[in-house]
């Protein structure tokens, strides 16, 4: 078989993915998901880039295909599906729109996953249906102006009140918050207490003493990510999601689930950058032959389908083990992630290289999955950190 053969053949697609083992109802959830947002989803993302208009509209065309909120009870109107069907969505979603995606990774992993998981059945009651239906849509309040990754060193204060607490202090690269109707907020009730003192409270963003101001980006322009300021913001006692200082769990549990949405979302982002780049390897010509046909673009190649099988691999892993019922798998979603962010990050350099000068042109994608993957590579905690941690649990210096 000669060179000029093997580039004309076929790329690796779905099929030829680290996937041998899903059911037949899982490859056709990637089916449907990806001709949708292939049809419905990818036309727009540049437009609202460019545009920095949050994509509402988009949002909505999930909600009657239970895109929205796959892994939710059906009780509350969710899909009810397996961990490993919900990554799946996530990775197809991401493939084409980082934003679309996050919302779905939000809302099921972190804010009504852990309702779900933590919440009396008041507050299921309140929430879920409304988030099911997509009338509510939610916001994680984690991160803070000085704390990033140290969940422990949160400095927003919740104080005791008579009717309840109250609430002050500042968040920063906040998604979705201008648009939410539903707040999940970190804060301490006892800064010395580090994480013994973080509470977790379900707050809405309509409240007094809630400010949301944008927090200008030079990329994911259309996630409209926002800085929130609490000015001792009134809060119920029946707006403690869990117990009074037991917020660390709950966090936690939160970001095994969030860890591995965004590790499925990061390979959602290693797939389109080999998506857009093999057609145009095959394509471009220089020096009297196909780009594709020169080794070291060969290379590029193997090392960006590698590193997105293997990102894969682990994914699936992390998805089988929560169906399995493990409940915690922290190691397992540190690994995850941190293979999965750096396989994006790394595929959508080689896609600009590959492309040359092209890769920096706004009529190629390219350019802007560097950025966006990059900012994965940064949020759940940065890749030090997961390292640490890996690191921690293998020494046994940590325990899951």
């Amino acid at each position: 078989m000669t060179t000029a053969t093997i580039a004309t053949e076929a790329p690796a697609g779905p099929s030829r993915s680290a996937d041998f083992d899903l059911t037949p109802e899982q490859r056709q959830v990637r089916r449907a998901v990806r001709e949708f947002a292939e049809r419905e989803i990818l036309p727009f993302v540049e437009e609202h880039e460019r545009a920095e208009r949050y994509p509402a509209e988009l949002i909505r065309k999930l909600i009657p295909l239970g895109y929205l909120t796959p892994v939710l009870p059906e009780a509350y109107g969710g899909g009810g599906s397996d961990v490993v069907t919900y990554g799946i969505i996530c990775e197809e979603l991401a493939r084409v729109d980082w934003v679309v995606a996050s919302v779905v990774s939000v809302t099921n992993s972190l804010v009504a996953g852990s309702i779900v998981r933590f919440g009396t059945e008041a507050q299921r009651e309140r929430w879920l249906p409304a988030i099911c239906d997509g009338s509510v849509l939610t916001s994680a309040c984690l991160t803070e102006p000085g704390g990033g990754s140290d969940l422990a060193a949160v400095r927003t204060r919740a104080v005791r009140t008579s009717g309840g607490w109250s609430l002050s202090g500042s968040k920063v690269f906040i998604s979705h918050a201008a648009h939410a109707g539903l707040l999940l907020v970190a804060a301490t009730v006892d800064p010395d207490a580090r994480h013994r003192g973080v509470t977790v409270f379900l707050v809405d963003p309509r409240a007094d003493g809630v400010e949301i101001s944008d927090l200008p980006m030079r990329t994911l322009k259309r996630d409209n990510l926002a800085t929130i300021h609490f000015e001792r913001v009134a809060v119920p006692d029946d707006a403690v999601l869990g117990e009074v200082g037991g917020g660390f769990p709950i966090l936690g549990g939160a970001l095994d689930m969030g860890r591995f949405s965004v590790a499925a979302r990061c390979v959602g982002q290693a797939q389109r950058a080999i998506d857009l780049t093999l057609p145009y390897a095959r394509d471009r010509e220089a020096f009297g032959q196909r780009i594709g046909e020169f080794q070291m673009v060969q290379q590029k190649i193997a090392d960006m389908i590698c590193r997105t099988e293997s990102a894969r691999a682990l994914v699936y892993r992390l998805g089988r083990m929560k169906d399995a019922g493990v409940a915690r798998c922290s190691m397992e979603a540190s690994m995850a992630k941190l293979t999965a962010s750096e396989a994006a990050t790394a595929n959508a350099l080689d896609a600009i290289q590959i492309h040359g000068g092209y890769g920096f042109s706004a009529e190629y994608e390219v350019g802007r999955l560097l950025l966006e993957a990059k900012s994965l590579e940064v949020g759940e905690g940065v890749s030090e950190l997961h390292r640490k941690l890996i690191a921690e649990f293998a020494l046994g210096l940590r325990r899951q």
